[in-house]
């Protein structure tokens, strides 16, 4: 609906218009941003094949981002080089790897690997596991048969659960599903990266979907929380972002954009990676 409102000039701004419509739109009424938002695959390290370090590494070998990013997002989404994106500038230069893509392999850096990285397992035939995601932001829901398909090559058996968020947020805080797959803002409200650490993966966090327990991640983001802010508190976050992906509990796929759609008559337009403001004193729409 909104893709025809764009074309049929019925809308002069249209948020979020769906990557699968844009080939059907005038490309000069598109502009893509990038956002501080990653579709990223949570493993549960609580319970299940996955509380298992090692399979933690095989599925994350498994995983070939590049495809889903071609197949799903049909090139409008950026490579995974870490939890955090293109859109929080000052994080490729602070990590270890600066802007190549973060390896599924071994997380490596320009000598090959993270130190600390788990090694690899191989899979018992027959381990079988749960991937949820939900069907509210559509990419996710495309990219779950795609993801199974990856597993299944690495020898685990996927039953796929893919609903509505609302149905499947309490089981998957809950640890029932063996990998959730979600699309989470990087820097939430407070436009801080620690306050989504401290929620996913700290031992306390409220919105822990891998259920980490990890000495070594609390007291990185320990660090990073009482750290200035400035330099010094963004080099604490990318160690936490280090320690956290050494784990395995968290799998980066895709670094997401914002396709938005503006009418040729409309100048001024907000382009907000944050996806709040689209329309403010500046911007004119002439007829």
């Amino acid at each position: 609906a909104r893709a025809n409102a764009l074309r049929t000039a019925t809308a002069d701004i249209v948020e979020a218009v769906p990557v699968a419509q844009v080939g059907n739109i005038d490309k000069n009424l598109l502009h893509e941003v990038a956002t501080p938002r990653t579709s990223t695959l949570y493993l549960n390290t609580r319970s299940g094949p996955f509380a298992d370090p090692a399979l933690r590494a095989a599925a994350r070998n498994a995983v070939d981002p590049a495809a889903l990013i071609k197949t799903v997002f049909e090139g409008h989404a950026d490579s995974p080089v870490g939890l955090l994106g293109p859109a929080v500038p000052w994080a490729a230069e602070l990590r270890a790897w600066k802007k190549e893509t973060y390896p599924g392999a071994s997380g490596a850096d320009a000598t090959g690997k993270v130190p600390g990285a788990t090694a690899t397992g191989t899979v018992p035939a027959g381990t079988a596991i749960t991937l949820s995601s939900y069907t509210d932001r559509p990419e996710l829901g495309e990219m779950v048969p795609l993801l199974a398909q990856q597993l299944e090559a690495a020898g685990f058996k996927v039953t796929q659960d893919v609903r509505e968020y609302n149905q499947i947020e309490s089981e998957a805080l809950a640890g029932k599903f063996h990998a959730v797959l979600v699309s989470r803002s990087t820097v939430l409200d407070s436009g801080d990266a620690v306050a989504y650490m401290t929620a996913d993966f700290s031992s306390s966090g409220s919105y822990s979907m891998s259920g980490l327990h990890d000495e070594k991640v609390d007291a990185a983001i320990s660090k990073a929380a009482a750290t200035q802010p400035g330099d010094e508190r963004h080099k604490a976050i990318m160690a936490a972002e280090q320690a956290i992906l050494v784990t395995g509990a968290a799998i980066p796929l895709a670094h997401e954009r914002v396709i938005q759609g503006e009418a040729s008559g409309v100048t001024g337009a907000e382009r907000d990676p944050n996806e709040r403001a689209l329309i403010t004193s500046a911007t004119t729409v002439k007829k």
